[in-house]
């Protein structure tokens, strides 16, 4: 509390209500201006007398706060700091904080600047009001020394302040330098680094969203593959607002996606990729490669600091057995279930399964076939692999039956052509590139209405080839969970008839998007033929099923699919 120096004689004060103060007294008790304005008033030695104006009540304060007058008094004027005394002040801790005021209240002299606190009860008062001294008189103060600074300001309570309104009386104290001049406003908790999802504010956070940094993914596909499937998950994961990195080599058959929202690098196979074409002779420079090119992924896991590894496929499985140990949580996407070229070594693919956190696969088929090799349910997830959208111009004669992708024996095109035979008046549209030799197919369709659109084809002659496909056919083994080239079908608006094997026949079966006849039943796959090029009717509702198909199995969703995932492993 402020009290006279007992060397200053001045007017009488009086207690709020009136009753005069005619002696010095308790310092913790009110003293305030009977006329409830500013007055300064000549004392002894040139100094002036301090009054402080009252409230339209008392001001309440405890003996034990006696220091925090202080932070009322902010429109006082002391010109010598000598002239009043702190009373009330007990322990070290406030005796400090008052010789620290003390040390801090510069010189001052009549008419400098001064700035009360607004309160409720005097609203209407000005914020800033000026002294009357003459201008000349005023002075600039001296730059405050604020590492040891101790000023009138809010107290840090952890107090909802929507709209930052304005301070009250009751919220004055001093702080101290290591503590918040301002209001502080509650925040959630912090937290670790999580997915980059959208949080809806609740109704008392006005609308402060809570951001989080995105997730880092290294996507992995060594041998490219499937450069449409990488770029197309890639670009959806990065519109949810993941930070991807594509790991691949270069695409040996043409022009890889431009990146949409990622980021690409070819760190494998750099010479292999570039030479000898289809040759087998880029084998055994592919095996010297392998491991330079894990020993990049390993550095870049490093220097990314990514949260996930998703590998899409492991090429070298003899290799990535010996030398390839995630150092992440890992996602391996399983296309093919077991590749077949390695089909026949479960042993191997077991050991490989185990070490990854979670693996992905295109069907319930899927997941039961890995089950059975002893991979653990736990760690198998289904995500649908959705479809390649596509608008081509239609221009089909309503007799075209399409047989497209890569030519290779287990794709069944020798069953493609028996069917069309046996469906009567049908057109056969041969569209691939192929992987062996076409005569035998050629001899085995002499006599049909058939056109060959043989070599890796442009997005152009894709979207051609399906323009002028009326339905499209899918004889194939049982050596992969899910085709690429049926979801680029379905994506068309094209209906597909497909064997039932793996998870293939599942998406045509679940929108009602064609027909599904048992594996090897060429007669019943003629039969699927006539009925969809005969009956009006059955096409559109096939026509209708692959829309829904097409709305259904989108990029965004299995990329929130794959998200959920991250978040179980990371």
């Amino acid at each position: 509390m402020i009290r006279e120096h007992p060397a200053v004689e001045g007017a009488p004060l009086e207690r709020p209500g009136g009753r005069a103060v005619t002696q010095l007294e308790a310092a913790h008790e009110d003293l305030v201006d009977a006329a409830c304005e500013r007055l300064r008033e000549a004392v002894g030695g040139g100094r002036h007398e301090v009054r402080v104006p009252g409230d339209d009540g008392a001001l309440r304060r405890e003996r034990e706060h006696a220091v925090e007058l202080l932070a009322v008094a902010v429109d006082m004027e002391v010109h010598d700091r000598h002239s009043f005394e702190l009373d009330g002040v007990g322990d070290a801790a406030q005796l400090r904080l008052a010789d620290d005021v003390l040390a801090e209240i510069p010189p001052g002299c009549a008419g400098e600047d001064r700035v009360p606190l607004s309160c409720e009860s005097r609203s209407d008062e000005p914020v800033v009001e000026r002294g009357d001294g003459p201008p000349a008189d005023r002075e600039q103060r001296a730059p405050r020394d604020c590492g040891r600074c101790v000023h009138p300001a809010p107290a840090l309570e952890m107090r909802q302040c929507p709209d930052r309104q304005l301070l009250q009386a009751h919220d004055v104290r001093l702080i101290a330098s290591h503590e918040l001049d301002h209001r502080a406003e509650e925040r959630p908790p912090p937290r670790r680094r999580r997915l980059a999802v959208e949080e809806v504010p609740g109704s008392d956070e006005h609308g402060h969203g809570v951001a989080y940094e995105a997730v880092r993914v290294l996507l992995a596909d060594p041998p490219a593959f499937t450069p449409p499937y990488d770029h197309e998950l890639a670009a959806a994961l990065a519109r949810a607002g993941v930070d991807v990195e594509l790991v691949t080599s270069r695409f040996r058959f043409g022009d890889a996606p431009e990146p949409e929202g990622y980021r690409r690098r070819e760190l494998f196979y750099p010479l292999s990729s570039r030479l000898f074409g289809r040759s087998r002779l880029r084998l055994p420079l592919k095996v010297v490669e392998h491991p330079l090119g894990l020993a990049s992924l390993r550095r870049l896991e490093g220097r990314l600091h990514a949260d996930i590894l998703h590998v899409q496929w492991l090429p070298v499985p003899e290799l990535d057995a010996l030398l390839f140990r995630p150092h992440l949580p890992s996602v391996l996407t399983a296309h093919d279930l077991l590749p077949r070229r390695t089909a026949h070594r479960t042993g191997l693919w077991r050991r490989l399964f185990a070490r990854f956190d979670r693996i992905v696969v295109h069907s319930e088929g899927g997941r039961n076939t890995l089950a059975e090799l002893g991979v653990d349910r736990e760690r198998l997830r289904v995500i649908p692999h959705p479809v390649f959208p596509s608008d081509p111009a239609r221009r089909d004669d309503g007799r075209t039956v399409l047989a497209f992708g890569i030519i290779r024996p287990y794709k069944g095109l020798g069953d493609a052509i028996e069917a069309v035979r046996r469906a009567g008046d049908a057109r056969l549209l041969v569209a691939g590139d192929p992987l062996e030799p076409v005569e035998p197919y050629r001899a085995s369709a002499n006599g049909l209405d058939v056109e060959w659109r043989l070599g890796y084809l442009s997005q152009a002659e894709i979207d051609r080839a399906f323009g002028d496909a009326t339905v499209a056919v899918f004889p194939y083994r049982p050596e992969l969970d899910q085709s690429g080239a049926l979801l680029r079908a379905l994506g068309a608006g094209v209906p597909a008839i497909a064997y039932d094997v793996g998870g293939i026949a599942e998406p045509v079966r679940n929108f009602g998007a064609g027909r599904v006849v048992p594996a090897g039943d060429v007669a019943g796959l003629a039969e699927a033929v006539h009925e969809i090029l005969s009956d009006p009717a059955a096409l559109e509702q096939a026509r209708a099923g692959a829309n829904r198909a097409r709305k259904e199995l989108t990029w965004d969703a299995a990329a929130q699919a794959h998200l959920a995932l991250y978040e179980e492993i990371m």
